[in-house]
């Protein structure tokens, strides 16, 4: 008789293997054996997208999500629920209790169809929960939620809450390392109170953000989606040392859109009172017509002595001869200074201004280990090889620095 090679694999090899299928594929082995059967109702990840089932009938994929955890055996580690077809449903609410009751740890729940997927309170006792990330929901806990001691990453888009309830939401979880918001509403002040925070990444809309007890945050990402109004707040008041005070181990920070007009509010220092001694990467948006922006800018830029990478996206508005005054001046004061560790260097967006040229210029005669310069033109520039002739004209620290022009 021949050896039955499928039957007798180790159930650990089985199990690896059937990791690697879509829950329709892997249910279908279970006509091999019983073994093999008894394998596929214990797959701990469940994923449900539009490569799992081809199906379009709602209710044959609500019947089988049903059938699959009906004839689950042990416990779910994720639970990912994502169908662009798929409308927020009282069958939902069915598997979330469901889950509560199987200490799930990773829940992934997207409502790419209607109006937002009312969260069921039995969601929020899932205290060993590790991951959950949310889509076109609405997050409304209990009285008596105690917020998710395990979880560890929090990632939510289009959702919707009150200030109360995202500010409880985020105290309620001191374990929290990673957390994304992107376009959520509800709430216009993005406070976070989170001692075991590593890594933040927002987009949107906000009037205020207040970091308090964030020292372990090491990535930042923040992208302003409207034009900051800084008569909302008092000149006395400077959002930009409010906002690094509490990032002493930042290690690589993006500020795009609008942000850099919000920090740049108030009596702009010619230095942080305590320097970002640890940042080596930065990408930032500068409105060059903007003189605070600028400003703002190099206060950060002379407050990063570890910086070793440079992204600018350069913006430009109606710029006059008083901004190329400040640059100038602000250069003037700083020709001493040198980025002892920057070695690359983008510019993109670049008009060919002289504020900008002259930024440049600074750049390059205060950078003597940069590697390479690579600047990429706007749409707009009419004469780019004239531009080329003078950046490769300016003087350099580095004699190893290579000047990338990359056209538009």
């Amino acid at each position: 008789m021949e050896l039955d090679r499928i039957s007798n694999l180790p159930s650990d090899v089985i199990g690896k293997i059937l990791s690697f299928l879509p829950i329709k594929e892997a249910v279908k082995t279970s006509i091999l054996s019983s073994k093999w059967r008894f394998q596929s109702a214990m797959l701990p990840h469940l994923v449900f997208d539009d490569q799992c089932f081809s199906t379009q009938n709602h209710k044959t994929f609500e019947n089988i999500v049903d059938q699959v955890l009906l004839l689950h055996i042990g416990p779910i580690h994720t639970f990912k629920l994502s169908r662009p077809d798929l409308p927020a449903t009282s069958e939902i609410d069915r598997w979330i209790r469901h889950l509560s009751r199987n200490s799930v740890n990773e829940l992934i729940l997207h409502i790419w169809k209607g109006d937002p997927y009312k969260i069921p309170s039995c969601l929020f006792s899932c205290q060993d929960m590790v991951h959950l990330e949310l889509y076109n929901c609405s997050l409304k806990p209990p009285s008596t939620c105690k917020g998710f001691r395990s979880l560890k990453s929090l990632c939510i888009d289009e959702v919707t809450m009150a200030q109360d309830v995202f500010d409880n939401v985020i105290v309620s979880c001191p374990l929290l390392e990673r957390l994304t918001l992107t376009n959520c509403c509800g709430f216009t002040h993005v406070k976070i109170h989170a001692p075991n925070l590593k890594f933040f990444h927002f987009e949107g809309l906000f009037e205020h953000v207040t970091l308090e007890n964030t020292l372990s945050l090491a990535e930042v990402y923040i992208y302003l989606d409207f034009d900051y109004d800084r008569r909302q707040a008092p000149a006395s008041y400077c959002h930009l040392i409010k906002f690094f005070v509490h990032l002493p181990h930042i290690r690589r920070l993006t500020i795009q859109g609008y942000f850099l007009q919000y920090l740049a509010v108030g009596a702009l220092p010619g230095k942080l009172p305590k320097p970002c001694l640890y940042l080596s990467f930065l990408s930032i948006d500068i409105y060059f017509s903007d003189p605070c922006e600028v400003l703002a800018a190099q206060c950060l830029l002379r407050s990063s002595p570890a910086l070793q990478e440079l992204e600018i996206m350069a913006n430009h508005e109606n710029q006059d001869q008083a901004v190329n005054v400040e640059v100038k001046s602000w250069l003037d004061a700083n020709q001493n200074w040198s980025f002892t560790q920057l070695r690359l260097v983008k510019i993109t967006s670049f008009s060919g201004s002289e504020a900008e040229l002259d930024f440049i210029k600074f750049l390059l005669s205060s950078s003597p280990l940069l590697e390479i310069l690579t600047v990429k033109p706007a749409a707009s520039v009419v004469d780019s090889l004239e531009l080329l002739k003078r950046l490769i004209r300016f003087r350099r620290a580095s004699v190893h620095s290579e000047i990338v022009y990359l056209e538009p």
